[in-house]
Parts: structure tokens; sequence; C-alpha cells
């Protein structure tokens, strides 16, 4: 079965060509923020097994945060220039494609950062500046950017169809339908190989498996890291400042071009050894459940994202947030206030100035003005941001999918005319 990978590439910025950079990227896109899929740096919509990809400058408008506090790290980090891409198959495929198709481009972008000289090896450039992801989601695993399309593309078909028989009975329009059908190739659905699923089951074993034999280590830490945690819980800041006007206007600028937005958000974690390690367990969990736990549409009760992910920067004293989701960015944070305060609390409690939390999972998110000041606080934005499908949301893939299982099915009474409505 073909699955969805994750890549991200940083390096860090050169200070002096940070304009040039910025015009470049500028140059891009066809909206603000928002990728020309022929551009001709990188032209995304030439890549196949591309769902989305960002350009993103990441200048962390929260350092000073650390002087604030008074907290014992490092006063500055490097600006990084990232690429970030969610795409399905074999990463060094993916990697050869890209350069093939855009090398030149590419050589323009990243000679900005601190590192690329004229004559180096782009490929090899880009493995080496490869940056492990602690924790990735994908909305629906092992649906690709293949499958997405023809089944659009049979949605329309069967609209079609539809319309041209307004007044048609559902048993006597299920023949047009399926006739409609034959006109557009589906490639057939892999099912996982029996290696696939016995990798699966390994996987999701390990968890508890490792729960199991180290709990007696954890029963006895586990007062001694309560003690701590609770302590830590009611002395660490807040920090929520006021949104500024006009950096939420240039927020707002490139979002809601689509029915999907991108998020990047940046910050630092709490000092310390215990935070640190604690993040790591975290997102090893998350990264974890989101395989096993929620492979299929919905992040807890979330279903609005289409990829999301946690990546560690600078010796885990930083952490950078992506994600790709329906809706607008309030009803994003409200959707996640509502539903799964707890997760944000555990994914985003060790943030340095995160809302005060009780016991991890209490509170945090919960102060709801805190929590939406702290994560516009360390919002920042995506200079270019692909989608291969504009104007899809997750429930549109959901439909379609449905509609194309209902093809391979007998269908009649009840059942055929839900179908047919679906269409």
């Amino acid at each position: 079965m073909v699955q969805q990978r994750h890549l991200f590439i940083a390096a860090p910025l050169r200070d002096e060509r940070r304009s040039e950079l910025e015009a470049l990227l500028a140059s891009m896109n066809r909206l603000p923020g928002q990728a020309d899929p022929a551009n001709s740096l990188l032209p995304f919509g030439q890549l196949a097994e591309l769902h989305v990809a960002r350009f993103v400058i990441m200048d962390d408008p929260s350092l000073a945060d650390r002087a604030t506090l008074g907290t014992s790290l490092p006063a500055s980090e490097p600006v990084y220039l990232a690429f970030i891409a969610d795409f399905d198959g074999d990463e060094a495929l993916f990697l050869d494609a890209l350069v093939a198709l855009a090398d030149t481009g590419l050589r323009r972008i990243f000679a900005c950062c601190t590192d690329f000289a004229r004559g180096s090896d782009l490929l090899a450039w880009l493995r080496a500046h490869r940056v492990p992801t602690a924790a990735n989601y994908v909305n629906w695993i092992g649906r690709t950017a293949r499958q997405i399309g023809e089944e659009q593309a049979l949605h329309e078909a069967l609209r079609s169809a539809r319309i041209a028989h307004p007044d048609a009975a559902p048993e006597a329009l299920l023949p047009l339908l399926r006739e409609a059908a034959r006109a557009v190739p589906l490639t057939p659905i892999a099912s996982p190989t029996l290696g696939e699923r016995l990798g699966d089951w390994f996987d999701l074993l390990l968890l508890p498996v490792l729960a199991l034999i180290l709990s007696p280590l954890l029963l006895i830490g586990m007062i001694p890291f309560i003690l701590w945690l609770r302590w830590r819980e009611t002395h660490d800041a807040v920090l929520a400042p006021v949104p500024d006007r006009a950096r939420n206007n240039m927020l707002s600028g490139i979002e809601d071009h689509d029915i999907t937005n991108q998020y990047s958000a940046i910050g630092s974690l709490k000092p310390g050894l215990p935070r640190r390690w604690l993040t790591v367990v975290i997102l090893w969990i998350i990264n974890w459940g989101a395989r096993h736990l929620y492979p299929r549409a919905r992040l807890a009760r979330v279903n609005t994202i289409h990829f999301a992910s946690w990546t560690f920067l600078d010796d885990k004293r930083r952490v950078y947030f992506a994600s790709n989701y329906d809706g607008s960015r309030e009803a994003y944070n409200d959707d996640f206030i509502n539903k799964v305060a707890f997760g944000l609390n555990v994914s985003f409690s060790n943030g340095l100035g995160y809302p005060r939390t009780d016991w991890l999972i209490v509170g945090g998110a919960r102060h709801e003005q805190d929590f939406k000041r702290y994560l516009f606080h360390h919002q920042i934005p995506t200079q270019v941001w692909y989608k291969a499908f504009p104007g899809l949301s997750n429930y549109d893939m959901a439909r379609n999918a449905r509609i194309r299982a209902g093809l391979e099915q007998p269908l009649s009474g009840e059942a055929l005319r839900r179908w047919i409505a679906e269409i």
C-alpha cells in the first residue's frame, strides 16, 4: 500500500539575502501566500504525488520571551528557511523528481542559505538538511493524490449525468450513472501486503509492550514526577500578549483564499531536561496514536485537518508546528478548544509561556483568550503554500470515496437513494 510521507528540509538563512529570498518566494505565488502551481521556480503542479507543500521563513517572534522570563536559554537562534512537503511513496524517489523538475529554481532559493554554494550537489544538500519530524498526522492513511484526483473526476462525471436526467427514478438512474462511471479510469486501491500488516501490528504493540516492561520504573518515578510537574505548573509564567492588529492583518491576508488553510507556529520549550524529555515522549505517543488510533479522517473528534506535524529544532530547544486544515483560523482554534482541549495541553503545555495547566491536561487551552493569544504570539506567516486539490475539503474527499465504494456494491431501495443523494 502506498503511504504518505513527510519531508522537512531546513537551513539557516543569510541575513543579507533575506529581502532577495522574500522576493523570490513572492514570485511563486498567484495570491498572497498561495502558490501558483505552474510557477517557474518550482511548478508544484507537475509533482503528481504531492498533496501539500510550503516554503516558510522561520523567524521566531517569541524569542524575546526567553529574556523576559529570565531563562537560561540562548537569547537568539538561527532564522531558518524550510521546505516542507507531504507526498505519496518513497522519499528518495520524490527528492529525485523534485531535483529533476526544479534544479535551477531550488538553487536560486537555497542560495540564500548560509552553507549552500554555487556548485553544491543539490540532491546531496537536500538530504543532508533533512530534519526528522517528531510527530506526523495524516487525515486518511493510504489515500493517495492519484486516488483523490480520480475520485473527484468520478464525482463530477456522475453529477453531470444526474443533472442531465433530473426526473429519473433512482432505479432508472442507476444504469445511467454506472455507464457514466465507465468513462472515468480508476486505479485499483492497493491493500496492505502481509509484510506491511505485520509491521503495522508490531508498531501497534510496541507502545503497550514498552509500557508493560517499564511499568516498575514508571510506578517508582510517578510520585516525584507528579510533585515536580505540579510545582512547575504553579510557578511557570504565562505569556499571552494582546494581538497586534497590523500583524493579524498580515497573517489574515494569506488565509481564506481556499476552503483549506495553512498554519505555521514556532516556539521555545520550557528549559530543563525534564520538560525536554517529557515533550519527546509525548510527541512519540502522538505519532504512534496518529498511525494507529486516528488513521481514518478524525484526530480525536476533529476531522478538518489534512496533515499536521511537530518538528524539533535547535537541539530540541524549539518546536515548529505545521498544519493544513479546512475552515477559518478562528473555527480551527475553537474546534480544538471545544473538542480536544486536553490534547492541546498534552502536546503544547511544555511550551514557554503556555496558559497554566493543572495535572498536565486540565486548564491550559480552556483559558480560551489566553490560549488564542498564545497561539497568535507564536504563529508565523507561510510565504508559499501549495495544495494539490483546491476547493476540496476532507468532507469532499470522504464523500467521493463513499461514492466510489457504492459503485462496487449492489444498490437498491434506501441504500440506492442515499448513494444518489451523495452525488
